[in-house]
């Protein structure tokens, strides 16, 4: 009995170890949500202003020609995947990776079909355990990422559709709603056919031409859409780490709960079985 009495103690002391981390955890994670989520909500209006123009110049320009707003056969397609660097973040990595996975099973038969640009160690580990071809990949992004931080990739993956790699751009990633909530999203990003649509065409002059602003801006544009869908990644990552940490503290309580009942337990049956020795033993000699 003394030593499953031991055993339960060491129990108890491991999991009120282990409590005491979770609980650091989704605090880090809970400070660590609100300046992403800050950076998140601040990136969207510029994103939004910039499709406004890009339309506008696209709408009031004829026969505007560019290889971003055309729609061509798809022979190949490209996939830029965000996802995260640690793990401890609930379904946030395995959500979006089950997503890509499956929609690449549904669309093509065989690996010269798509290619794959990565953010994040978990999706490149992912992809390459399983042989899917990798174009170019991101790690280590700290946690508060600047546009610098994914400009290489953001612009290859633009850059490659521009050139004819391939056809159509998707972009798969976590989008923030709360802490509690994070949709795994697909869209397609290139190409922009749809910039144009319900567009208010404002009269202005552009120098040196329309096409020539559209050829600097339609880059930027789509790239400034991979950096926003970036910023919502890490608020969601936070946001997933702080309630799957949350979940594991609440856990751990329980199970020291339950520890402790069955340590008082054994602990009160021990005392009875020592009290019922000396009084048998009393009674003996007696």
């Amino acid at each position: 009995m003394a030593t499953s009495m031991r055993e339960i103690k060491r129990e108890i002391k491991s999991k009120q170890n282990m409590k005491q981390i979770t609980k650091a955890m989704e605090m880090v994670a809970a400070s660590k949500l609100r300046r992403a989520q800050e950076a998140a909500v601040a990136s969207r209006p510029y994103a939004d202003k910039l499709k406004e123009v890009v339309a506008s110049i696209a709408a009031g320009t004829k026969d505007v020609k560019h290889p971003m707003l055309e729609s061509r056969p798809v022979k190949k397609t490209g996939y830029l995947v965000i996802t995260s660097d640690r793990g401890l973040a609930g379904g946030y990595n395995s959500n979006i990776l089950r997503k890509v996975t499956q929609t690449i099973r549904e669309k093509h038969k065989s690996a010269d079909e798509y290619t794959l640009f990565v953010i994040g160690r978990k999706g490149a580990e992912y992809f390459r355990r399983r042989n899917m071809p990798i174009t170019e990949e991101v790690i280590g992004l700290s946690d508060s990422p600047t546009f610098a931080d994914i400009k290489s990739v953001s612009f290859s993956a633009v850059k490659n559709f521009a050139e004819g790699t391939y056809d159509e751009l998707y972009l798969f990633y976590n989008q923030f709603v709360n802490a509690i909530t994070q949709i795994p999203t697909e869209t397609r990003l290139l190409p922009l056919d749809d910039v144009t649509s319900n567009t208010a065409v404002t009269a202005y002059e552009y120098e040196p031409s329309p096409e020539g602003v559209l050829e600097v801006l339609l880059p930027k544009y789509a790239e400034t859409l991979i950096y926003s869908a970036v910023l919502d990644g890490k608020a969601s990552e936070f946001g997933a780490r702080m309630t799957a940490m949350g979940s594991a503290t609440k856990n751990a309580n329980k199970m020291i709960n339950q520890l402790t009942l069955t340590y008082n337990r054994a602990r009160q049956a021990a005392i009875t079985q020592e009290i019922s020795e000396i009084v048998a033993g009393a009674n003996a000699q007696s």
